[in-house]
């Protein structure tokens, strides 16, 4: 199991070796891989004076892009139409054979568009860690308030709090070296403060202050009375590893994500398990082993329904009956040819979108006719392993080991993509991310026209911030 507070955890490179091995004795048909450029693509444009002359933001040979520059202001991008060149899809074919999963692309399904979008980006800011008293570096973790506009950030060394509307510093908080890497951070309902997973094991609890109204750290889960309640009894025991027990409501290894509904908080780790608490007394329910490997993803739908991304290249779907008061797992999606690291769900639910390490982001759409979810296709585009996506409305915001984000908008009608824009400046791997819908500044403003503010965090800890428009919308 992996220590290192900066990686993913995959499964160990001979397992890999042998998947290579016998997927060339797999008899399957090859899909042709076409480029992103549809009706509704735009050539893209670096605005970061950042990125290093060395580093190729874009390794996608297929991904449009145009020298960098310094200009500072929004840049709009109109729509252009290309044929896909033969050569290059069917050099994609032989190159992506043992990663690609066998699925369409998505982005290439598209119809002729009679008004094209345009899209134009910004960026804002960069956000540095406030301390540097920490010897390594580490990527934030995020979280974004949508109703006060406030963005939550955490290193290994700090918890602060920002405006995304005047991008100040609202507060900051230090924490505990010994607590590790925060891989996640969720804001609890009806004010009930914030939850940060850490690499130490545990989850700790933070409230805002009656005086200051800063964040102040209130606990850590499991509690000290739900670990008191359970500790005589032997039957509250699981064995970790040889000669090591510990207490069931306890994680084994680092907490890899966060996710709240209704009144239950779940969480995951690399030890392979679902925990779920009651939010009411914070204490824990029930510890689902949900996969064979290291979790690294989570997400939860509307209706309640928890899906899990794993090492093991599932994902699992988990619910709990209206007469049942466990979770129980309903379905196991297995698609990905490597480790899932990254989960986001539609706000309605009826899409789910998983990255992994195979550069690839699958997208499943709920079917009456499936059991649940139904694989659809793919989203294909990035040079390197999928790390985080972040879904709001229509649009999809993926972030790469080639260290650039790009911003995907699915079809009214559904089942059509395209890739608006890739956003490059980052120096390292994107790990995490996170977007809100801005309220329209002007109650006259145009309907055909959005606003997001984009934020996306690097293992060098550095979070930049985005402003994204879209218009032409109908």
């Amino acid at each position: 199991m992996p220590t290192s507070p900066n990686l993913l955890y995959s499964p160990p490179a001979p397992f890999l070796f042998f998947n290579s091995l016998s997927l060339l004795s797999m008899p399957f048909s090859l899909p042709k891989l076409f480029p992103c450029n549809t009706s509704t693509s735009t050539p893209l444009q670096n605005l970061s004076t950042n990125t290093k002359p060395d580093s190729n933001p874009n390794p996608n040979p297929n991904a449009l892009s145009t020298p960098s520059t310094s200009s500072r202001s929004l840049t709009s991008f109109s729509s252009s139409t290309s044929s896909s060149p033969v050569t290059t899809a069917m050099s994609d074919d032989a190159t992506s054979v043992l990663t690609f999963p066998s699925l369409p692309s998505l982005q290439c399904l598209l119809p002729s568009s009679t008004s094209p979008i345009s899209t134009s980006f910004l960026h804002l800011t960069s956000l540095k860690p406030l301390s540097t008293a920490s010897t390594t570096t580490s990527p934030p973790a995020l979280t974004i308030s949508q109703s006060s506009l406030l963005l939550f950030t955490a290193t290994p060394s700090t918890l602060a709090t920002y405006d995304l509307t005047s991008l100040d510093l609202v507060s900051s908080h230090p924490l505990a070296p010994s607590a590790g890497a925060v891989k996640s951070l969720v804001i609890l309902p009806k004010s009930h403060g914030l939850l940060s997973a850490h690499q130490d094991t545990l989850l700790r609890l933070w409230r805002h202050s009656s005086r200051s109204g800063d964040l102040r750290l209130a606990g850590s889960l499991p509690t000290l009375s739900d670990r008191l309640l359970r500790l005589p009894f032997p039957k509250n025991y699981t064995l970790i590893r040889r000669h090591h027990k510990r207490l069931w409501i306890q994680h084994a290894d680092t907490v890899s994500a966060l996710a709240t509904a209704g009144e239950y908080i779940y969480s995951v780790s690399w030890d392979k398990t679902l925990k779920i608490w009651r939010t009411s007394d914070l204490r824990c329910v029930q510890s689902i082993v949900a996969h064979d490997d290291a979790i690294n993803a989570l997400a939860i739908a509307p209706d309640g329904t928890v899906y899990t991304g794993s090492a093991d290249t599932k994902i699992r779907a988990w619910s709990r009956a209206p007469d049942e008061k466990k979770h129980a797992l309903v379905a196991t999606f297995d698609r990905h040819r490597s480790a899932v690291n990254a989960l986001a769900i539609s706000n309605d639910g009826s899409v789910l979108y998983s990255g992994a390490n195979d550069r690839s982001i699958i997208v499943w759409e709920r079917e009456e006719s499936a059991n649940h979810l139904a694989v659809v296709g793919a989203l294909r585009g990035h040079g390197k392993a999928i790390l985080c996506l972040a879904s709001v409305g229509d649009m999809l915001f993926s972030g790469s080991s080639d260290r650039t984000v790009r911003i995907w908008r699915r079809g009214r009608e559904g089942r059509e993509y395209s890739c608006l824009a890739v956003m490059a400046g980052h120096v390292s791997v994107v790990r995490s991310i996170v977007a809100v819908q801005m309220p329209k500044e002007k109650p006259g403003t145009a309907e055909s026209e959005e606003e997001y503010r984009v934020c996306s965090g690097s293992f060098d800890g550095e979070v930049r911030v985005w402003k994204v428009r879209i218009s032409g919308l109908s």
